[in-house]
């Protein structure tokens, strides 16, 4: 059965420029693209993987060292460089959102809560953080970092304090996300020409490859922990998919959508959110798992990087709306769309928690 496209109307779009081309010129779809201006796609892969991958070292079948680094510097109160603007709420949105905040010249990650009250910087680090994800019961932030030279993956309590490393030796790493029951991280690995989904230990141990075929990126586990959304290429398009947790039992979800990376399930497991479009005109869709019954959340702005708030009430995402990027909430019907960051620099990459 096809899927039912409910299309909103188009109102005339204003191409994003994208920011900060010239800054950190190799972090890109792996992390090879310019920071802060958009989720990475599947497009710029082959590109992104020549650049970088030269010079990476296969991975190693062992397992990878963890790494406890010194503390970083203590998370402050919100900083004086943000402007948390108030937004009027009858409801407001729960639970807190970890995100990535482009401050003094590097992307670093900050924390607020749902209804963007209370934003706090976590890491202050010369260099790029990002891809950013609270564990299940929001202790742990997991994410990406380029701090020690390569993008490797890294864990921290929720404060921003006792940062380790827990990838070492296996490309270059980013997209990690904790599995449910808070045993297991899925991130993707870019090595050897092309990018794959592994898996790894919450230490880090028994690093263990999950995709073969084709370019695949931006994992997230289903609440329950036994499948794993993805948007892959091997069928020609970008498209969202849907495997067991141990790789196997492969199903596509979109058609001919040519979607971009991120996307995130819904509390309750029964559909999708994620994002496609053109480069300056992406919008926000919902999905069925089975592919049934697409919907069409946003209809102006450049919009990328969805996810669903734990009470699957709300969606948040990255707009391109005024003149850089802001992250933005909305009903998971498009309606209730409101603002939560409101700074001159780019707030990006959300990813909603308890």
């Amino acid at each position: 059965m096809s899927p039912t496209f409910i299309p909103l109307p188009r109102q005339p779009l204003i191409a994003a420029a994208l920011l900060l081309i010239a800054a950190l010129a190799c972090n890109t779809l792996t992390p090879s693209r310019p920071d802060s201006a958009a989720d990475p796609t599947l497009s710029a892969i082959g590109t992104a993987i020549t650049l970088r991958l030269t010079l990476e070292a296969q991975a190693t079948s062992g397992l990878p060292p963890t790494e406890t680094l010194p503390p970083s510097l203590p998370p402050s109160l919100t900083p004086a460089s943000f402007d948390s603007t108030p937004t009027p709420w009858i409801n407001p949105p729960l639970g807190r959102i970890v995100y990535v905040c482009f401050l003094d010249g590097f992307d670093n990650l900050c924390l607020m809560n749902g209804d963007g009250s209370n934003p706090v910087r976590l890491t202050t680090t010369t260099a790029t953080d990002f891809y950013p994800a609270l564990s299940p019961d929001g202790e742990i932030i997991v994410f990406s970092t380029r701090r020690d030279g390569n993008f490797e993956i890294y864990a921290m309590d929720v404060d921003g304090g006792h940062p380790r490393r827990l990838t070492e030796n296996l490309g270059i790493n980013f997209a990690p996300e904790i599995s449910p029951d808070g045993s297991q991280i899925v991130f993707v690995s870019a090595q050897g020409g092309s990018q794959d989904i592994w898996v790894i230990n919450l230490d880090g141990s028994s690093p263990r490859q999950i995709t073969t075929e084709g370019e695949n990126v931006d994992p997230t586990w289903s609440p329950e922990g036994q499948q794993i959304a993805f948007a892959s290429n091997r069928g020609g398009t970008n498209e969202l998919y849907v495997m067991a947790a141990d790789g196997s039992s492969v199903h596509q979800v979109t058609q001919g959508l040519n979607i971009g990376g991120r996307s995130d399930w819904s509390p309750d497991g029964q559909s999708l959110t994620f994002y496609a479009g053109p480069a300056g005109a992406r919008s926000i869709f919902t999905i069925d798992v089975d592919g049934n019954d697409l919907r069409q959340l946003t209809n102006e702005g450049d919009n990328r990087g969805p996810t669903f708030s734990p009470d699957g009430q709300w969606i948040a995402f990255t707009g391109f709306r005024d003149g850089d990027n802001e992250i933005y909430v909305m009903r998971t019907d498009g309606a209730g769309l409101a603002q939560l960051t409101h700074n001159t620099s780019p707030d990006w990459q959300p990813r909603w928690g308890p």
